[in-house]
């Protein structure tokens, strides 16, 4: 097999876990560490025998393509603005694609944004005999990799919820795990005004819902207590909604709920307007909410020594949950298909690798679709997202991911009626 030469754009938290795993790759031959900020590409590469470093600027499509020639993969861990370039770079360079996120500046709608990538582009990679895959991470990635082996069982589909709760809890006041700026922005939305909001496929339709409403509630038998899982802007229903009679079994509804610390702090600076960024008058100075309260919120921890300080200092709790709950029909019998995703928790994925659980299901989950380029796992060409896996695909994955202490849970039970989601 021919060995692979990867560009990975982006030397940040993601492109970091993806690159180190590349370097344990038999049949990846180089890595390319291209990021704006030469330093941090060039402290990634140092550390690798097989990755040398490429100042890349993503605004530039020429310095991607420069950056991509002779490349066999694009691995994109970048801001949300920067589709029409790196795109229009694997086009150019006739290389496979892979994105954590599914790109927002190819319209002013993002949902849009999401149909002209799946739509336009994905012929586009056919043409060039190459695939493309986007929303690659843990959610969306891991889960709906999970949310195709969940409909599994079925002969037909009703109604997808996919469920994720961050329950890990610091002594010291950390209550994001990953980017507050992207946490606390998705929550911000107010549909009612015109802008923002979560997304739904319900009923049949994709529709607009407003965060930390239709709240259901669960406790799986690995869980403490009762937690509640309210709406809040992700992909998943959104991607799905595109192949929901393809992949998932004619599902009528499909949702995203998430629970957890992050969504019990963020939920009264919504209600308090704190989280607006339209400008206010306060005492004859003009403020912005939303950057006022982003100053006092601690970033993520990023290094081994960040996540060790947080662990040194204790825990309140080191818990989580990723599950997809599929409800349909099989033999005649109303069930659901449950696929629990149980993955380290802080403490071991420290001990394994130096890094938070949502650093590692993120960056571990994100390198295994990566894996799959780099061994020619992959049966399909075009744009995908990542929901859109053959079912030999979906298996291959979950047999890595064991690998790396990620598992499935796989559960089938009769129901008396399927959920009925509503405010």
């Amino acid at each position: 097999m021919k060995k692979k030469r990867v560009l990975m754009l982006g030397a940040g938290a993601q492109g970091t876990t993806v690159c180190r795993c590349l370097e344990k790759e038999e049949n990846v031959g180089e890595i390319i560490c291209g990021d704006y900020d030469i330093k941090a590409a060039t402290q990634l590469a140092s550390g690798l025998s097989k990755a040398t470093a490429k100042q890349v600027n993503a605004r530039d499509m020429q310095s991607i393509i420069e950056a991509a020639a002779g490349c066999d993969l694009m691995v994109v861990a970048l801001p949300l603005d920067y589709g029409r370039n790196v795109l229009g770079a694997a086009l150019e360079c006739k290389c496979n694609y892979q994105d954590f996120a599914a790109m927002e500046d190819l319209d002013p709608d993002w949902v849009k944004c999401v149909e002209i990538m799946l739509n336009d582009y994905s012929p586009k990679f056919a043409a060039n005999n190459t695939l493309a895959v986007i929303g690659t991470g843990s959610a969306p990635g891991v889960i709906c990799a999970a949310s195709r082996r969940a409909v599994r069982p079925l002969d037909t589909c009703e109604t997808i919820y996919n469920i994720v709760w961050e329950g890990v809890e610091a002594k010291r006041f950390q209550p994001f795990w990953w980017s507050p700026v992207t946490a606390l922005a998705d929550f911000r939305g107010e549909p009612d005004k015109g802008y923002g909001g979560a997304y739904a496929f319900e009923n049949g339709k994709l529709i607009t819902t407003r965060n930390f409403t239709r709240p259901i509630y669960r406790q799986y038998d690995y869980m403490d207590r009762k937690v509640r899982f309210v709406e809040h802007l992700h992909d998943e229903p959104v991607q799905m909604s595109f192949h929901n009679e393809s992949h998932f079994k004619g599902a009528k509804n499909i949702y995203f709920k998430y629970g957890g610390v992050g969504v019990d702090f963020s939920e009264p600076l919504y209600k308090a307007g704190l989280l607006r960024d339209e400008p206010v008058l306060y005492n004859g100075v003009e403020v912005v909410p939303f950057d006022f309260v982003m100053n006092f919120i601690p970033a993520a921890p990023k290094t081994p020594e960040e996540v060790k300080a947080i662990l040194d200092e204790g825990l309140v709790a080191d818990a989580g949950a990723m599950c997809v709950e599929a409800y349909g029909m099989k033999d005649g019998r109303k069930v659901c298909s449950q696929v629990h995703v149980m993955a380290p928790g802080i403490v071991e994925s420290y001990e394994r690798a130096g890094m938070t659980g949502e650093q590692y299901l993120t960056g571990q989950g994100g390198f295994l679709f990566t894996k799959m380029f780099v061994n020619d796992i992959y049966d399909q060409k075009g744009l995908i997202s990542s929901d859109q896996l053959s079912d030999s695909e979906v298996d291959y994955y979950f047999d890595e991911a064991a690998k790396l202490g990620i598992t499935l849970d796989c559960r089938l039970e009769e129901v008396d009626e399927f959920p009925v989601d509503k405010e």
